[in-house]
């Protein structure tokens, strides 16, 4: 959910050269978000400013959200002009960025910014940033969407051409600890979890923009995850996500609720949702909290579909499946 972040720059290895789509990052953790590296490349576990750098890249100002790669390409978000050293200190300076950098040089190709829509949480140097360039951009190697918290949600084409541009709301978090879910995509449509900004699920079309469907509800208050889609036996999908206390899941054709889970027992939910098949499992709360979960069903699937529950706990981060087993972080240990 958060990051310290004091260092301006984008640093690619030298595995990062191919420019295949194979090799894509395209959203929020990877193809449907389950952090999982599948490019035959090794991965370079080893680096310094001179073993297996290809380029260093000085960003516009520093971001929380993560990089995705698209067909040659390296997209990203950052913040400027405010809560960045000793002289940005007026939030009527503050803009987000969108950045679009060349994969294999490391040259910006187009940067777009926008004057942040005040009035804006202020910066505190841990969770209030959060918001400023947290959401992690989705494209479909078309077109590249960013959702910028207060600012909305921008389309662009490959050139940085700003096709659409659209509010998802202006709330601020109760908390104080900004925003952080990032969109995805589905069919043809771009789908946003605004979850602080107006407690509320988007679905536009990426081309027009237009709102194809919405699903608000006060349950969204408390959630810093980025939705899972599922794919069912029957042959449908759904939109699966974590909120405080239970798992919802949606029919992303028309944003209806198709079924429900109590879940782990806490009033925040910052991780996402890791799915292998029709399972889904999760790690997360403040005070510790493990599940697992057959997809599917109707309406309260509590009594049905909760294969088990533990007290596991992993704070923020989401975990890894890898070969039927849970990989996460707690308090700086791996676990298994």
């Amino acid at each position: 959910m958060h990051y310290h972040i004091h260092s301006f720059s984008l640093i690619i290895l030298t595995c990062l050269t191919a420019t295949l789509n194979a090799g894509d990052w395209p959203r929020f953790r990877g193809p449907n978000g389950q952090g999982i590296y599948t490019d035959p490349e090794p991965l370079v576990t080893e680096w310094s400013d001179t073993k297996n750098l290809q380029w260093k890249t000085k960003l516009p100002g520093p971001g929380l959200s993560s990089p995705i790669v698209v067909n040659g390409r390296i997209i990203v978000t950052c913040w400027s002009g405010y809560g960045v050293g000793n002289n940005n200190t007026d939030i009527a300076g503050l803009k987000r960025h969108v950045v679009s950098i060349d994969r294999n040089t490391g040259k910006i190709i187009w940067d777009k910014s926008f004057s942040a829509v005040q009035p804006e949480e202020t910066f505190r140097g841990m969770f209030a940033e959060n918001g400023y360039a947290s959401h992690t951009p989705v494209s479909d190697g078309e077109y590249v969407f960013a959702y910028l918290g207060k600012n909305g949600v921008v389309a662009f084409d490959w050139e940085g051409n700003q096709l659409w541009q659209k509010d998802v709301g202006t709330e601020d978090d109760d908390r104080g600890w900004g925003s952080a879910s990032s969109p995805i995509l589905y069919k043809d449509l771009v789908i946003v979890p605004a979850t602080i900004e107006s407690k509320t699920l988007y679905a536009f079309d990426k081309k027009t923009g237009s709102e194809h469907w919405k699903s608000p509800s006060s349950g969204f208050a408390g959630c810093w995850g980025t939705p899972v889609l599922v794919d069912l036996p029957e042959g449908r999908t759904d939109i699966v996500f974590a909120v405080p206390f239970e798992v919802w899941a949606f029919n992303p054709d028309n944003g209806k609720l198709r079924w429900y889970t109590k879940a782990i027992d806490s009033d925040s939910f910052c991780s996402s949702l890791v799915v292998h098949d029709d399972k889904l499992f999760a790690i997360d709360g403040r005070n510790g909290g493990s599940i697992a979960l057959k997809a599917g069903g109707k309406g309260d699937v509590s009594k049905t579909n909760i294969l088990w529950s533990g007290t596991d706990r992993s704070r923020i981060g989401t975990p890894i499946y890898h070969e039927n087993k849970l990989f996460f972080v707690s308090r700086g240990i791996v676990n298994c």
